[in-house]
């Protein structure tokens, strides 16, 4: 948490600030500390065990079951004393002002959720069997509550200090607040459990809290196993021609840009994100020696370039995480008069998936050096866009991608060095250029823009 921005300070002061002065003027009459302090050890051994989440630094344990028993067992007070242990995490890498916010935002969280327990009928105390179906209700409502108080106070600490982008951060919400309602009915469970074993119903519930733990955990290592898939992937292209480097990750992201402009669903965001990493993936099937030949092309070769988004598809079909990420695989080189390929397609027939990652790819192509020219200036590339709007390009896509542009800008890619023993054998066309369309042999066809 070095370097927080004045914005963060703040908000860290006032979260802690305001915690502070609950714990100091509420009363404490009443409270049993022994089970207190029972929660409290299980609450930090479930804190020192967290499942990491795809966005950076953030992460889940199942400690709020602690917090949310406490909610029965103890009250508003006794709750948000459990999670002002957070403060003393056996988590060594946290740093003091993190610990001092998650204590603070736990304390909060369950003194709400206790006050929502309380107020709309819930059983304080130990439960009987019979206490327990009409505590049921009041204790969804608690949890509820402690969800809806935590997941704002973390979403703003982690927008504040830029740790997650708000779009990216949304996409883990939804899961996110499932998992943690899960993790909180199993504290009625260990409420429930406490009138006939006591204080070990909390060594009685740590099998199925880290069962629980270990699932959300999953999540994390599936996104990791995606993301090894498709950068193994990607570098297998890249070694093909070394003009190509980088391109793949930046036609991903122009074409999250444009995804992100046109308002499409997080799920669909990521697959074309995926889509547009492995759009040029065919290139495995289609010789070196063609890609990087430097004069015209036989009719054969110019068939197997053309037939490189079908081998493409062919490729990674099996892949079942990649879905509508297939289309835009397939036809990202048809275009909007018809004119593309590999099957012809026009107009609306061209999926949304094809029709986004189209405007990326070429918007990199033309802004990055190549062996037989500079590459262009971003303004030279924008101009090329709007001239090819409505016969190469969906004028929906350019416009929207070019909105994107002005919001977060593009970095160009750095001139490629090639090294000395591959210079001779570079290619002096590219299938994805329109500043030199393939060239074939005898009949003189071109690839044309």
């Amino acid at each position: 948490m070095r370097g927080l921005p004045l914005a963060a300070w703040a908000y860290v002061g006032g979260v802690v600030a305001v915690a502070g002065i609950l714990i100091a003027t509420a009363p404490y009459t009443g409270l049993h500390w022994s089970t207190l302090a029972v929660l409290a050890v299980l609450f930090l051994v479930c804190d020192s065990a967290p499942a990491l989440l795809n966005i950076e630094s953030a992460q889940v344990a199942p400690s709020y079951s602690a917090s949310l028993a406490s909610v029965v067992l103890l009250g508003p007070v006794g709750a948000a004393l459990v999670g002002v242990s957070a403060v003393i995490t056996a988590q060594r890498h946290r740093g003091a002002v993190k610990r001092l916010f998650n204590g603070a935002q736990f304390a909060l969280c369950g003194y709400l959720a206790g006050e929502v327990y309380v107020h709309v009928g819930g059983t304080l105390g130990t439960l009987d069997p019979a206490s327990v179906s009409r505590t049921l209700g009041p204790f969804i409502a608690a949890d509820v509550t402690f969800v809806a108080v935590n997941l704002p106070l973390v979403t703003g600490i982690l927008l504040l200090t830029k740790t997650a982008n708000l779009r990216e951060w949304i996409d883990e919400l939804r899961p996110l607040a499932v998992g943690y309602l899960g993790y909180g009915m199993l504290g009625l469970l260990i409420a429930g459990l406490w009138n006939k074993v006591g204080a070990s119903a909390a060594v009685l519930v740590l099998l199925p809290l880290f069962v629980a733990r270990w699932a959300f955990a999953q999540s994390r290592a599936q996104q990791e196993a995606y993301d090894a898939t498709i950068a193994a992937l990607c570098q297998a292209v890249e070694t093909k021609d070394y003009y190509t480097r980088g391109h793949s990750e930046r036609v991903s992201r122009g074409s999250g840009m444009i995804a992100d402009e046109i308002g499409m669903r997080p799920e669909r965001a990521a697959a074309i994100r995926y889509a547009g990493m492995l759009h040029d993936v065919g290139k495995l099937g289609v010789s070196t020696k063609v890609l990087q030949k430097p004069g015209n092309l036989t009719e054969e070769e110019y068939a197997a370039v053309q037939l490189h988004p079908m081998r493409g598809l062919e490729i990674v079909r099996e892949i079942g995480f990649l879905d509508e990420a297939l289309a835009g695989i397939m036809h990202h080189h048809e275009k909007m008069d018809g004119s593309g390929y590999p099957m012809g397609l026009a107009g609306e027939e061209i999926p949304e998936f094809a029709r986004v990652i189209s405007v990326a790819d070429v918007f990199d192509t033309l802004t990055s050096t190549r062996s037989y020219r500079t590459a262009w200036t971003l303004e030279e590339a924008v101009g090329e866009l709007r001239r090819s709007a409505g016969h190469h390009f969906d004028p929906v896509m350019v416009e929207a991608f070019l909105r994107a542009l002005d919001r977060v800008g593009w970095e160009p890619p750095e001139p490629v060095v090639l090294p000395e023993r591959d210079r001779v054998q570079t290619t002096r066309q590219d299938h994805d250029d329109p500043t030199s369309p393939l060239k074939v042999a005898g009949d003189h066809l071109t690839q044309q823009w």
